[in-house]
């Protein structure tokens, strides 16, 4: 995209109309809020309807076979978005990313919906997998292009949309949480991608101008014909391969989940190696690279732990929680609005800590380290009711409260700085692909997850959580203790 075509972007829009922002910024804001109440609504409930027995309404999946494929959902749903990301650059651009990617969520949630199909939740899957990807980077990348390059409100406005996902997140679990029936809930997570779509496509026009229709490297004829033919054999061979491979029992649920933890690992590393390895990548920006892959690691480490919120936090809030407490009834979907709510509260205050140290704040390897720490010692919390208590009786539930509080704590130290360290450290030719490398260090996480959530029992509750836990806080000390040695190869970076 030249300069020319981002300055008309920019005059294209109304600049004033929300909170003293683009006008344009309401339109993506309310978009996102509720395609993150509808996918997060939709992640609280979904690991028990996975596990639920088919009288409760459920599918009657194994327990540990649903924790790993609610992993791989989650890591699949990171990778996508490489996919969502070159379609708008190369084909249709980030506007009809966003709408397309929006119906094929709202028809996921329709499928999910429909009672009692384990084929219908695999047509779900695929479909948010496709849509998430398709939309959520491109709503990110529209919010940039409402600002010009000098324009100083541009961070603020992206904490502003920053603000859209974690509300969205709060309030869906609360609300579709608290719905007997899985499938109503579903159907709710759909009317809230609806009301997104809706939002959406009533204001682009007015609000938006040029946002997300300028496409950044368009295929030429010649490359579109050889793409969409490439594409089209791809999944008719995909297509063939299922055919064949399922019904004689070759392509099973354990080898799909060992293909994609294959590929969360592969990907970034061939990531990793080609720009490091480019003639396009000069030897300051290799120091660089080598200093960003101890970073990704603890990234890896760090939403390891964190995204179990989904999976053995939500299992631990099922069956192993008090939800009886102080008068009311918790459900225990409820708990994944605790994640949202906290950042809400704390991210000002840790915003406002880092401003207030100015210089004296902790360097960029340091504060992963101290995620590491969080985030590890968010785990080893969770071992004190069952060490006092035996993995028999229900505990208090505000020891899930307390956890997840700390491991937020590590959130506020990794995610912000992750990708402020993303764009300060990416080669000047890899800028957009290292961004999309950070969000694999999800997927790679999650992928990850999808074989380690197998070794969680009742019976191996302390040791799961006790030798995750400790491993988080052994790397961070490392992280520690090689922080400066880091700092360097950052080469001024700071």
């Amino acid at each position: 995209m030249s300069k020319i075509n981002r300055q008309k972007i920019v005059d294209s829009v109304p600049q004033t109309g929300f909170f003293g922002h683009p006008k344009g910024l309401s339109t993506l804001f309310f978009t996102e809020f509720w395609e993150r109440f509808s996918y997060y609504g939709m992640r609280a409930i979904l690991v028990f309807y996975m596990y639920y027995e088919v009288t409760k309404g459920g599918l009657g999946i194994d327990k540990s076979l649903a924790l790993s494929i609610m992993s791989i959902y989650g890591s699949l749903v990171y990778m996508s978005g490489i996919i969502g990301g070159w379609l708008a650059d190369r084909i249709f651009g980030s506007s009809k990313a966003v709408f397309y990617g929006g119906i094929l969520i709202m028809f996921g949630h329709i499928a999910l919906a429909i009672p009692g199909s384990v084929a219908m939740f695999f047509v779900s899957m695929v479909l948010i997998v496709l849509g998430t990807g398709m939309l959520k980077p491109n709503v990110s990348s529209a919010v940039g292009e409402l600002y010009s390059e000098k324009d100083e409100r541009r961070d603020a406005g992206f904490t502003i949309y920053y603000m859209s996902i974690n509300l969205g997140g709060f309030l869906s679990p609360l609300i579709v949480g608290s719905i007997a029936n899985f499938h109503i809930g579903f159907a709710i997570a759909a009317v809230g991608m609806f009301f997104g779509l809706l939002v959406f496509v009533l204001t682009k026009k007015k609000n938006l101008g040029l946002v997300g229709t300028v496409i950044a490297n368009p295929l030429s004829p010649t490359e579109k014909k050889k793409t969409f033919t490439i594409f089209g054999l791809a999944v008719i061979i995909l297509a063939v391969l299922c055919a064949v491979l399922i019904p004689k029992g070759l392509l099973t649920f354990a080898r799909f989940i060992n293909i994609v933890t294959f590929l969360g690992i592969l990907i970034p590393t061939i990531y990793f190696v080609v720009m490091y390895r480019s003639p396009k990548t000069t030897a300051v920006e290799r120091s660089r690279i080598i200093a960003y892959i101890p970073l990704f690691i603890a990234a890896v480490m760090f939403w390891a732990i964190q995204e179990q919120g989904s999976t053995i936090l939500a299992s631990y809030a099922d069956t192993r929680t008090q939800l009886h407490f102080a008068g009311i009834e918790i459900k225990p979907a409820w708990f994944q609005s605790l994640n949202p709510l906290f950042i809400i509260i704390f991210a000002p205050l840790f915003a406002w800590i880092w401003v207030k140290l100015g210089k004296r704040q902790p360097t960029i390897p340091q504060k992963f380290s101290l995620s590491l720490l969080f985030a590890g010692l968010s785990f080893l919390v969770i071992l004190i009711p069952s060490y006092f208590g035996g993995t028999d009786s229900l505990v208090s539930p505000m020891w899930l409260v307390i956890s997840y509080l700390i491991v937020v704590f590590g959130e506020l130290c990794m995610s912000p700085v992750g990708l402020s360290a993303t764009t300060k450290l990416a080669p000047a030719a890899f800028s957009a692909q290292t961004m999309s490398l950070w969000f694999l260090a999800s997927a790679a996480a999650q992928a990850l997850n999808a074989q380690v959530v197998k070794f969680y029992t009742p019976e191996t509750e302390m040791t799961y959580f006790g030798v995750i836990g400790g491993a988080s806080i052994v790397l961070g000390i490392i992280l520690l203790v090689l922080a400066p040695k880091i700092q360097g190869y950052m080469k001024g970076i700071r």
